[in-house]
């Protein structure tokens, strides 16, 4: 009998049970790994000293960045609804817009990063980002709805592009046993510029009090081209400051010299025969991203009008995003504490609690109504904190040359956020916001399943496999 599991080849000969892998020991008795485990896909110019805090600050601020420009889209998702009354299926055309570019544009940006380098992608990253953002001007001047998801689509391709080479760099970038939690520490900062656009887009973007569905329908042709100029016009100043501060800040990426990240082949420059879907931690934790991205990002885009809902709280749009603040607040904050605590409790078993966590929460605001409802909501920001670098940091475990592709096939799933919003959008349209969170219940369940059972790697499913023979 003869099973080949990627790496792992297990061979039963007269009940003589051996490992034919380098890296493992021959003696099944023993299952234990040696000494001599394969180099990671990326390793550090040995020429870089061991201190990264000042290139790790530095990336951080990318974090920030993207975390901020996506969470925008929470405060343009009500605005661009009142704006050019659309249903909660064509509005989600926003999400789906701008996460799709992670589908679309990840195995472009690997090569990108493969061919000029991590912090070169950076720049051209940034750079993108930045035509985006500028592309916000002649789409609130026309004012034009698919302008605005053309802009947010660049915007979200220069973001892919950062993601693509950021993540996997603060993975390489220090001691491999506490790249969650590294991981974890630079996203708290992402969810500080989640936690900021909430408050900034509502004081900025929906400063002005939009007409009543019944109020728009009323208006001449000529005066609903120019309510909606004047609606659109409050984006326009916002994004031209995000675009010049991308372009500032790719010019400072540009010129800092961070660690250079090399390359290897394989062991000893040799060709592994290894797949990727010879990982089920990877496959599982790409649908575990597509999952987690898509509960967020659809929990996050209808907060302000499920805020607004008089069985709710009756809040107005602009109070309301000052309360989405506090659900992404909650995963900043979550984020900061699972930074420590993943450096005592194992991933999985933390992931796990927070999924149980957020299922519940969302099930008792969909149960309830008033304030509870409000708050149970808001509270599940900060459980959905650890779950993303979790998810990523476990996907890739074990997968030596193969942690490039596996971070683009994980980057790829983040179009979870454009997929799943949209079919929550739709079911709002049918049965109302109040019950649409359904969706995201399933999202979280799933990555329960994920962290107690899809998330082993290798090493640990087929030892099982042959402690049970």
């Amino acid at each position: 009998m003869h099973e080949d599991y990627g790496h792992y080849v297990l061979t039963n000969d007269d009940q003589q049970h051996k490992w034919n892998l380098k890296g493992w020991s021959k003696d099944m008795a023993t299952r234990e790994m040696v000494a001599s485990a394969e180099p990671a896909q990326n390793v550090l110019d040995s020429s870089v000293t061991g201190n990264y805090t000042r290139p790790l600050a530095i990336v951080t601020t990318l974090f920030f960045m993207w975390g901020f420009l996506t969470c925008l889209n929470d405060i343009l998702v009500p605005h661009l609804k009142s704006i050019f009354d659309l249903s909660y299926t064509q509005v989600m055309l926003v999400q789906f817009a701008f996460f799709s570019a992670y589908f679309l544009f990840s195995a472009p940006w690997s090569k990108i990063v493969n061919t000029i380098g991590y912090q070169k992608t950076m720049v051209v990253g940034l750079l993108t980002m930045g035509i985006g953002a500028f592309l916000f001007v002649p789409a609130a001047s026309a004012p034009s709805f698919p302008l605005f998801l053309t802009a947010l689509m660049i915007l979200a391709t220069g973001i892919t592009g950062l993601q693509v080479a950021a993540n996997p760099y603060v993975i390489v970038l220090g001691n491999p046993k506490t790249a969650s939690s590294r991981l974890n520490l630079t996203q708290a900062f992402n969810s500080l510029g989640t936690t900021l656009a909430p408050m900034l887009g509502g004081l900025f973007i929906l400063s002005a009090a939009p007409l009543a569905i019944e109020q728009l329908r009323q208006l001449s042709p000529q005066a609903l081209h120019a309510y909606r100029v004047h609606q659109a016009a409050s984006v326009q100043m916002p994004y031209v400051i995000i675009g010049i501060a991308l372009v500032l800040l790719a010019v400072a990426i540009g010129r800092f010299k961070l660690p250079k990240i090399e390359h290897a082949e394989g062991p000893l420059g040799e060709k592994s025969n290894d797949s990727i879907w010879k990982h089920p931690n990877l496959l599982y934790g790409a649908l575990g991203i597509f999952a987690y991205v898509g509960a967020e990002v659809s929990v996050g885009s209808f907060l302000v009008n499920y805020f607004g809902q008089p069985d709710i709280a009756g809040l107005s749009p602009q109070v309301a995003a000052g309360y989405v603040s506090f659900y992404w607040g909650g995963a900043m904050v979550g984020r900061f504490i699972g930074a420590a605590v993943l450096q005592r409790i194992k991933t999985g078993h933390l992931l796990a609690i927070c999924a149980v966590c957020t299922a519940t929460l969302v099930t008792v605001s969909m149960l309830t109504t008033g304030h509870l409802a409000m708050w149970s909501m808001i509270g599940v920001g900060f459980f959905n904190s650890i779950m993303f670098p979790s998810i990523f940091t476990l996907g890739v475990a074990e997968l030596g040359p193969l942690a490039g592709i596996g971070s683009c096939l994980i980057n790829m799933a983040i179009v979870g956020g454009a997929i799943i919003p949209l079919i929550q959008g739709a079911m709002a349209d049918r049965i109302g916001i109040h019950h649409a969170f359904f969706l995201p219940v399933i999202c979280y369940l799933y990555i329960l399943f994920y962290a107690l059972r899809g998330s082993m790697p290798n090493s640990e499913r087929y030892a099982n496999v042959l402690e049970k023979a």
